[in-house]
């Protein structure tokens, strides 16, 4: 049995699950910086802490795919090379269903090249149903915007 409720939001976007709701409103009780992906894929939320290194609000960006999100993020590895999205945490949660972690570059709305820790892990429901990503990051400690 699938936990779904209808949420209706401003933009008309598709009914949530119940835990990416729940979820959500963890986010938004956390200083920990943390994005939500649903089950197609598409960026559905970040708190005001992942605001902070995003560069944008969420209010601004609204609901936009995980592909368009990475390729603003410009991600790349610890070396500069550019990371492929299925190779990265989200990216692995979302494909591969299990959590995975990464130190890597992210170069943000505001222009700043941070280093970032990162952990995702997929959010599964009852009967392991797969209801999104929980991708939760930080800056790294010690690390200069580059």
């Amino acid at each position: 049995m699938s936990s779904s409720v209808l949420v209706v939001t401003a933009g008309g976007s598709a009914p949530k699950s119940l835990p990416l709701i729940l979820a959500r409103e963890l986010a938004s009780n956390l200083s920990t910086p943390m994005f939500l992906l649903d089950a197609e894929g598409n960026l559905v939320f970040f708190n005001d802490a992942a605001e902070q290194l995003i560069g944008k609000p969420f209010a601004e960006i609204g609901e936009i795919t995980a592909n368009e999100f990475a390729e603003v993020l410009a991600l790349a590895d610890t070396d500069g090379a550019p990371l492929r999205r299925r190779d990265t945490p989200a990216g692995i949660a979302f494909l591969e269903r299990r959590p995975a972690h990464l130190t890597l570059l992210a170069t943000c709305y505001d222009g700043v090249r941070r280093l970032l820790d990162v952990t995702a892990y997929p959010l599964f429901g009852a009967g392991a149903e797969m209801h999104g990503v929980v991708n939760v990051f930080w800056q790294s400690p010690g690390s200069e915007a580059h």
